[in-house]
């Protein structure tokens, strides 16, 4: 297996003195987490300098440590510190914040890499990326056809069909059979054939939006040499060479889901003209065009289906091969089955008017009944693989990822649904004048009330939870500070930190209720918008009072509800994009939910980790042969997640040369548990055989880090007992003031770290020979 390595001279021009002897040197590699800092901050020195990198990510010492290689006698007894700063691969320029459009497409992705771990199970891995993949195509579909509701049919069909509409819009006037006096632009076909431009425009921009990330993250592919065997023994898929490097999936998917959305458009186009034209006495001549059209279509559908379904990741090697004729033809041949699309519903149809709404309720039923099968499927093969292997600790008993999947499928309907109906409002406003948005979802608003409402009593248990938790907490406290002066009023607030912190590993209780409650209420108004025809209101007006104004209540408040959460969802976009300081907090979800590869959805955000743990594993295998010394690569929060990718990244001979740190980890609390499959207890067992030592610092106090619990005799050896936090209970010489509670931050702060650091240091030494260094080029 092919491992990253360094190039066998160093990268610098010019002479340069003889490298020193073997192990003198000691390197730090710091790597920040979540939310980033800066090289001055985690260097702790204002005179920081770019010694590799660009403005995206680099590596940075101070000033004075530039050339420490060439003066190892001044070193000795401390490491030389260097900073890696990815942070503006996730919080960089106000353009990111239009992301938060892309999120339900980054949670899809998330549920492809919640798979449980399993044995021998081949197949039934494959399957499972599938689904997640199938999924990951609805939710393309179902973004362009809520674009399709707004342009096509609350605008173009709709609003400019109805006189009093379209005189309140002059922008629409021209498209209006009463206001233009039936010009050439008023027929319905036109109308919809120039609407469909803003939906065919939106999936050109994600396709933009997805090849030019993969630019600028994505496309540097990692360094390999085949000159070392295969005798690496990680347990893991991120030690694969291929693992950061997915160019041909994401090609592939990106030609897939671009003509999904350009044939989503064409069918909103075609669907009312070749309805008019199959009525009694229509023109035969049409009539047969839109059954060749709609051929066409549903082969071109079928053959998108196809293109998802046939491949998924290659991990075993470099995927750089391309399928160039794939790539061209299909979004190609789906921009031209739309525009004789469009100029087959633009021919002349007299007599036809637009009334009531086009038929899009069977259009989102048919894609919530598909995501719903979908997910169902994908429950039961992820049932199937837990039970290979069961893990104790993974979320949820192996549902991590359907459920995280229905929820971005959830997440996908709220959004298409709050667009629609704010536009309508926008549109007619209290008038009545147009029907609106379909009916369906009307019902899939309706059902956000008793969604909030378990979600609410599960916030009340959890709250009530933490507060008995908090209580039992203060003995604990009070008997780690032993002879320290009573102050009931720290100790409950330590405790209550301790509590709080604590709420991380309920996470997935939560995520239970809200899916299975989403599941529930989801089913209920799909039936009853598809059997019903009616809104919910309508729908129980022969009812009993209480339940009519039940559902009265419900339609109302979820309406408002959508409308509320999409108002607010677009004023934070628009803050984003204008304060630098709202944009840094997105970035901290991206830091979290991008690290993945994009492999079921083209169009999520980039993979901002295909950057740096190439970055990182280049570092580490570079500096370790070109000096042979010792390296410790000490990673906090999100950092210890690259760092722990990186190392499995490294050829054999090279992991086993550097040390690990890592300190407010959620490599066990958080990837261990919802990603078994990649940071289960055998990868991490493997990490912690192959790296030459590792320690993991935590404390109670930490929402984010944990312990990383490896099983057997390994765990002690990794994980260091909980540091106190605060470092002071009162007042003392030393603390004069009273010491902050850290949590997750500053834990180089603490003694322990440096003493921590010292030992993994001190363990290189005696058990692993330095390497002879090279000659200089």
């Amino acid at each position: 297996m092919e491992r990253a390595q360094e190039p066998a001279a160093d990268s610098g021009t010019g002479s340069r003195t003889a490298p020193p002897q073997q192990g003198e040197t000691d390197l730090e590699l710091l790597v920040h987490g979540v939310g980033g800092t800066t090289p001055e901050e985690m260097l702790d020195d204002p005179r920081a300098v770019r010694i590799s990198g660009d403005d995206t990510a680099a590596v940075y010492r101070r000033s004075e440590d530039v050339d420490a290689e060439d003066r190892p006698q001044d070193y000795r007894g401390r490491p030389v510190p260097e900073a890696y700063v990815w942070c503006n691969l996730t919080s960089g320029n106000a353009a990111r914040a239009l992301w938060l459009l892309l999120l339900p497409f980054m949670v899809v992705n998330l549920a492809h890499w919640m798979r449980p771990s399993a044995r021998d199970q081949s197949r039934a891995v494959r399957l499972y990326g599938l689904l997640v993949r199938l999924a990951g195509l609805t939710l393309t579909v179902l973004l362009v056809a809520a674009a399709c509701e707004v342009a096509l049919d609350l605008a173009a069909w709709q609003c400019a069909g109805v006189e009093a509409c379209a005189r309140r819009h002059s922008w629409l006037g021209f498209l209006s059979p009463a206001v233009s006096d039936d010009g050439w632009w008023s027929m319905p076909g036109r109308r919809l054939a120039l609407a469909a431009l803003v939906p065919a425009a939106l999936t050109g921009l994600l396709w933009y939006l997805s090849h030019r990330t993969w630019s600028a993250y994505e496309s540097q592919p990692p360094m390999t040499d085949g000159s070392e065997p295969d005798d690496d023994t990680v347990r893991t898929s991120l030690g694969r060479p291929g693992f950061w490097y997915g160019r041909r999936l994401v090609a592939r998917l990106r030609a897939a889901h671009t003509a999904a959305g350009l044939l989503t458009v064409a069918a909103a186009v075609v669907t009312p003209a070749a309805h008019f034209d199959r009525r009694p006495g229509g023109s035969a001549v049409l009539d047969v065009l839109g059954w060749l059209v709609a051929g066409a279509l549903l082969a071109a559908a079928a053959f998108v289906v196809w293109v998802v379904c046939r491949r998924g990741r290659t991990e075993n090697r470099l995927d750089e091969q391309l399928d160039e004729q794939l790539l061209r033809q299909l979004p190609l041949a789906s921009l031209v089955l739309l525009l004789l699309t469009l100029v087959y519903a633009g021919w002349s149809r007299p007599g036809w008017h637009s009334a009531g709404r086009l038929p899009g309720d069977t259009a989102f039923g048919t894609l919530a009944l598909a995501q719903g099968a979908l997910v169902v499927a994908l429950g039961v093969v992820a049932h199937l693989l837990h039970g290979t292997h069961r893990d104790p600790r993974a979320a949820m008993h192996g549902f991590g990822g359907p459920s995280v999947a229905l929820l971005a499928c959830a997440l996908g309907g709220v959004m298409s649904g709050g667009v629609a109906q704010r536009v309508a409002d926008w549109l007619d406003g209290t008038r009545a004048s147009i029907d609106g948005p379909p009916v369906l979802l009307t019902w899939q608003a309706s059902v956000i009330p008793p969604l909030l409402v378990a979600v609410l009593a599960l916030i009340g248990w959890l709250s009530w939870r933490t507060w008995q938790l908090s209580r039992a907490e203060r003995t604990t406290v009070e008997r780690d500070h032993p002879k320290e002066p009573e102050d009931p009023a720290r100790t409950r607030r330590i405790a209550r930190t301790r509590a709080m912190a604590a709420l991380t590993d309920r996470a997935p209780l939560l995520v239970a209720v809200v899916s299975a409650a989403t599941l529930l209420l989801g089913a209920g108004a799909l039936v009853g918008g598809l059997t019903s025809g009616r809104t919910p209101d309508d729908a129980a007006k022969d009812t009993y009072p209480v339940v009519h104004g039940a559902a009265q209540t419900a339609q109302a408040l979820g309406s408002w509800l959508v409308g509320l959460g999409f108002i607010l969802f677009v004023t934070w976009g628009r803050r984003a994009y204008k304060d630098a300081s709202a944009r840094r907090t997105i970035g901290i979800l991206w830091d979290v939910g991008t690290f993945w590869p994009r492999a079921a959805h083209p169009f999520a955000p980039p993979c901002y980790a295909e950057r740096a743990v190439p970055d990182l594993t280049w570092r580490m295998a570079t500096w370790t042969r070109r000096t042979g010394g010792r390296l410790v690569i000490s990673g906090h929060s999100q950092g210890s997640v690259l760092a722990a990718a990186a190392a499995w990244q490294l050829k054999p001979s090279v992991r086993g040369r550097v040390a690990l740190l890592t300190y407010g980890s959620p490599l066990e609390r958080l990837y261990g548990r919802w990603f078994p499959a990649h940071f289960g207890p055998v990868a991490l067992s493997s990490l912690h055989r192959e790296v030459a030592c590792w320690r993991n610092l935590y404390r109670l106090t930490d929402p984010i880090g944990g312990p990383v619990r490896l099983p057997g005799d390994c765990g002690p050896e990794v994980d260091h007992e909980p540091l106190k936090d605060p470092l002071a209970y009162g007042r003392t010489a030393r603390h004069p003031l009273p010491a902050p509670i850290l949590g997750h931050s500053d834990y180089q702060a603490d003694p322990v770290f440096a003493r921590e650091r010292e030992h993994l240091l001190e363990r290189l030494r005696p058990e692993v020979p330095g390497q002879r260094p090279e000659p200089a080029s």
